[in-house]
């Protein structure tokens, strides 16, 4: 039997990376589902207006920027009731060729912005004792390979920054919530493909249709976790069961340089 699809009639949405991939996907469909989205992305000209969506621009790399602009969304709409930080960068490093600066511009994108991001909206939904917040991580958080050594810190730590604040807000009536999405053919994915990652399995392949319409049913209960492709919940299993399988594997799809 097909689950109701749920709605989000009149909710005000603000949906972090949605000129593409899974931002745009997730702000498309709150507009089908009822919600008043607002789109914040470095670009704006490619998909202003697109879908009903109210597109905002914001380097997320300027946190204080996109706190501010939270905090106007808020004051002139009165709340915002759902909040999705999606947007992400990625570029393969080699650890012993990096400096701090590298590591600091993936955290401030990955992590702190949505950090930022969750802290500006939990006061006005506690206050409201309604409201959600989705931020999305990936399951290379489980498996790292060589040269990603920034994105996956910065995904790890959102992950950990997220169950622990859902675990603190629930007692108010706000959901938090951590996307796990597969692997999803973003641009973001294609330019790692492109590099040379390996293909991933088809077991953790999904769509961006997939990873929103199961997050979108899913926000709101109460699993911390959203995992998309259950498969790739599975992998950490075989680090336990058979370390050098493990890593064998994880030598094989290791980003080249």
């Amino acid at each position: 039997m097909r689950r109701p699809i749920r709605r989000f009639d009149d909710q005000v949405a603000v949906v972090t990376g949605a000129a593409s991939g899974i931002g745009n996907q997730l702000a498309r469909d709150l507009v089908d589902r009822g919600a008043q989205v607002f789109g914040i992305d470095i670009q704006v000209d490619p998909w202003q207006g697109a879908s009903g969506i109210t597109a905002l621009h914001c380097d997320l790399a300027d946190v204080n920027a996109y706190d501010n602009l939270l905090a106007d969304i808020e004051r002139e709409y009165g709340r915002v009731d759902f909040l999705a930080n999606v947007a992400g960068i990625d570029e393969p490093v080699a650890a012993i060729d990096a400096d701090a600066a590298f590591y600091r511009k993936i955290l401030e994108v990955n992590f702190f912005a949505a950090v930022v991001g969750t802290l500006s909206v939990l006061p006005g939904m506690a206050r409201r004792r309604f409201g959600s917040v989705l931020n999305c991580s990936s399951d290379s958080v489980r498996t790292p390979i060589a040269h990603e050594s920034a994105y996956v810190a910065s995904k790890g730590a959102l992950s950990a920054f997220t169950e622990s604040v859902a675990l603190e807000v629930r007692a108010f009536g706000v959901n938090v919530h951590i996307l796990y999405p597969g692997f999803v053919k973003t641009p973001l994915a294609i330019r790692s493909l492109e590099r040379g990652m390996a293909r991933p399995p088809k077991a953790i392949l999904r769509t961006t249709e997939q990873v929103s319409g199961v997050a979108l049913n899913s926000v709101g209960k109460r699993a911390i976790e959203i995992n998309v492709a259950k498969a790739a919940a599975l992998s950490p299993l075989l680090r336990i069961l058979a370390p050098p399988l493990y890593r064998h594997v994880m030598a094989r799809r290791a980003m080249p340089m």
